[in-house]
């Protein structure tokens, strides 16, 4: 089962990208952030027509996530649990119907900028509320992955020009110490399993040429149960679509699952 999660940054930007990039890497389940559309405006037909099935959580020319799948979804649940007041659309869950049953949870983490300040609070409060559902879902035993734009660079290694984000949310002590207590509950960072050392990026500026210079940082992860990561086959970045016709400011991450 391949699943890939790609920040798309607005489908209507993308209206040709999407298509393009799902005929060639042909993924079994794609998991979008930022599609910047509501529910009923999203292109659902040019993506059924490919054969997938289509959920989303949008709001209007903000965030947004979906899932599109080639197999059957079941239980599809929308908003990250525990405030019940946040109105912003970041979180879609899943269960894909594979060989092997995966519960799938897309995530836009927010930004957090400018530090400090009630954005940067919100990311925080967050992320503490994916921790809780994470050890929520850990209770069951059963396969599940959380993937998306964390909007975390893990380590100084997942940055060009570490000593940019040193003031960033991004990077930032409380950030990167929240995102490893989610590793710390026993989830599997997938690509640092099958990949070590820098230079490994899935974003990149669209100013000052951040492309040309490779000037990246790596915020897209796959973070999976112990029962997920037992499947486990691969982990790449397609870091070739960021140099394409219209291509968005992040490019697709996916993984191979024995499932």
């Amino acid at each position: 089962m391949k699943i890939a999660t790609f920040n798309i940054n607005g489908v209507k930007a993308r209206i040709d990208t999407l298509p393009r990039w799902l005929d060639t890497a042909q993924p079994d389940v794609a998991v979008l952030q930022e599609i910047k559309s509501v529910d009923e405006n999203f292109p659902r037909e040019m993506f059924e027509d490919r054969g997938y099935q289509v959920e989303t959580h949008g709001q209007k020319s903000f965030n947004g996530v979906a899932i599109l799948s080639k197999l059957p979804l079941e239980d599809v649940t929308r908003g990250l649990p525990g405030d019940e007041n946040d109105e912003q659309a970041r979180y879609i869950e899943a269960t894909v119907m594979g060989e092997t049953a995966i519960r799938v949870c897309g995530l836009y983490l927010p930004n957090g900028n400018p530090t400090p300040g009630p954005k940067y609070d919100y990311k925080l409060a967050w992320m503490e509320r994916l921790i809780s559902r994470a050890q929520d879902l850990l209770t069951s035993e059963e396969p599940f992955l959380m993937t998306g734009d964390y909007n975390v660079i893990p380590q100084d290694e997942d940055a060009a020009r570490p000593e940019a984000w040193t003031q960033d949310a991004l990077a930032l002590p409380q950030s990167r110490a929240a995102f490893r207590r989610l590793l710390n509950l026993g989830l599997t960072e997938a690509f640092r399993a099958r990949t070590n050392g820098p230079g490994h990026y899935s974003f990149w500026d669209y100013q000052a040429g951040a492309w040309d210079r490779n000037d990246g940082i790596r915020i897209d992860h796959f973070l999976l149960s112990p029962q997920c990561a037992d499947l486990l086959l691969d982990c790449q970045i397609d870091q070739q679509e960021r140099g394409l016709t219209k291509p968005s400011d992040h490019v697709p991450v996916w993984i191979d699952l024995a499932a």
